[in-house]
């Protein structure tokens, strides 16, 4: 079968489950996109992998990132392999140099490691012509869904702009990640 490369499109708080997020992959070249809600923690991982975020200690997707390249094990690529009663499955194709090998994988946990080890996600057609969706309503290419966290944003358009990289600094050293990714999102829309 033939894949279907995918990038990250964006991520918002989900309007649909309390305490979930919804990942947003784009087909690369392709108007689809597929929808596939995430844990909180999961979600926290792949914010702070893409806001280039560097927290004080380790979280468990960094540690594994560690562990993996201690041992000279890198992630080639992540295939989301298999849709079912909703829910997606995939697969990490790891490489120690002599051996490759594939893992199975939460959907959620192998895009926090494609962000890590800089490799592509791929789909297959079948899945993305049975969850894909095509968004009309992207402004940017970046969000695609609004969210609360956007709307709440706004109260910190009162800082100055060195008020709140201190605040972002703060944030990440007390762990508090979704509050740093909102201060990372608003400086950017400043510089």
């Amino acid at each position: 079968m033939k894949k279907i490369k995918l990038d990250i499109v964006g991520m918002s708080y989900s309007q649909s489950q309390s305490g979930a997020y919804a990942l947003i992959l784009g087909e690369v070249g392709g108007e689809r996109r597929l929808p596939i809600i995430i844990g909180g923690f999961e979600a926290q991982a792949i914010a702070i992998e893409l806001e280039k975020m560097h927290p004080t200690r380790p979280l468990t997707h960094d540690l594994f990132k560690r562990f993996a390249s201690a041992y000279s094990i890198v992630i080639k690529e992540v295939l989301i392999n298999k849709f079912s009663e909703g829910v997606f499955y995939a697969e990490l194709t790891c490489d120690d140099g002599s051996e490759e090998k594939i893992i199975d994988s939460r959907t959620s946990d192998a895009v926090a490691l494609a962000l890590r080890f800089n490799c592509p996600i791929y789909t297959y057609e079948s899945i993305l012509s049975v969850a894909g969706v095509v968004m009309e309503d992207e402004s940017s290419g970046k969000e695609v869904m609004e969210s609360t966290e956007e709307i709440e944003e706004s109260k910190y358009s009162q800082y100055s702009l060195k008020e709140l990289q201190k605040l972002l600094k703060k944030a990440i050293e007390n762990e508090e990640y979704e509050k740093a990714s909102l201060l990372g999102d608003e400086i950017k829309q400043r510089e």
